[in-house]
């Protein structure tokens, strides 16, 4: 007979509670836990406070497809058109599914539901196939509503999708522009850049002038020079067009040689628990979010 594993139990029961939780409660002791105070859902002054807001009270049946990375796909290509979308190579429903002997030497494969679940292959012959299957086994089995309570995701199929594997001019990274949106129009941008050696980050405004202002846990540089792309007002056309009718979304875009493509939707980066330096434009970004729309009046969910 097997013995009893008490903290496997514990952890079991623990997980089976916080699920019970209602969502404002859980979203005010994990903000919390992560900012060290209380979170002010009555009257949101910071980007923080506001996306804790939006989780809440700005649920469009909708944002489902949009987060969802395969129904994604068909969502934006209905709106910028399909020249703008990653090639998908491939979608199976379990991990033992996938059809490594129909890939190409170089390949992503990405779970539909989560932020985490990502394979970069440049030499298949040199992946290792076993690890990968039980990787992605596992992703498919996390659920990452119930961490941050972001709940388009809770009823995304989770799935797995192989896409063209996809580099920028460095020759071993894909820079992404992650355009933040505010009732659909475009207001600054981040550009993360060596995340695989020293994951930096800068922000531009939509002159593509440096900003003052970094994330925490992702230092910006200011003597490092990201050029500014040729076709950057296109990019900037194409973040406005995805994020109308959205009072705040950040649109992830790339741009390889000239070409543009979509990467994907974000509503809540960070969960809303990252942190702005200096700490006065965490209340400047959060002026941007404008929740009048929402006050004294109904949103997506009929709540109040």
């Amino acid at each position: 007979m097997k013995s009893l594993n008490l903290k496997s139990v514990k952890d079991k029961f623990s997980d089976i509670v916080v699920r019970l939780l209602p969502d404002k409660l859980y979203l005010q002791m994990v903000y919390r836990r992560n900012m060290g105070q209380r979170l002010n859902l009555k009257n949101p002054v910071t980007f923080q406070e506001k996306i804790q807001w939006l989780k809440l009270y700005n649920r469009r049946p909708e944002y489902t497809r949009m987060v969802d990375k395969y129904a994604a796909k068909e969502y934006v290509e209905s709106v910028i058109g399909a020249d703008y979308i990653i090639p998908t190579l491939g979608v199976w429903n379990k991990a033992e599914d996938i059809d490594f002997g129909s890939l190409p030497d170089k390949f992503v494969l990405k779970t539909t539901h989560d932020s985490g679940g990502v394979v970069v292959c440049r030499d298949k012959s040199a992946l290792d196939k076993s690890a990968t299957i039980s990787m992605l086994r596992e992703r498919l089995k996390h659920k990452i509503y119930y961490h941050n309570r972001e709940w388009p995701y809770k009823n995304v199929t989770p799935r797995i999708i192989a896409e063209q594997y996809m580099e920028d001019e460095s020759g071993y990274e894909l820079k992404d522009y992650k355009i933040f949106c505010f009732n659909g129009e475009p207001k600054f941008l981040k550009v993360d850049f060596n995340r695989y050696i020293k994951h930096r980050a800068n922000y531009y405004d939509t002159e593509w002038n440096l900003l003052p202002f970094y994330e925490k846990d992702y230092p910006n540089d200011a003597a490092h020079v990201i050029e500014r792309p040729q076709n950057f007002t296109d990019m900037l056309r194409l973040a406005k067009d995805i994020s109308k009718g959205i009072p705040f979304v950040r649109i992830d875009l790339y741009n390889i040689r000239g070409k543009i493509f979509f990467g994907e939707i974000t509503f809540f980066p960070a969960s809303g628990l990252g942190v702005f330096s200096p700490d006065q434009w965490n209340a400047v970004i959060g002026q941007m979010i404008d929740l009048e729309g929402f006050r004294g009046g109904v949103n997506g969910l009929g709540m109040r």
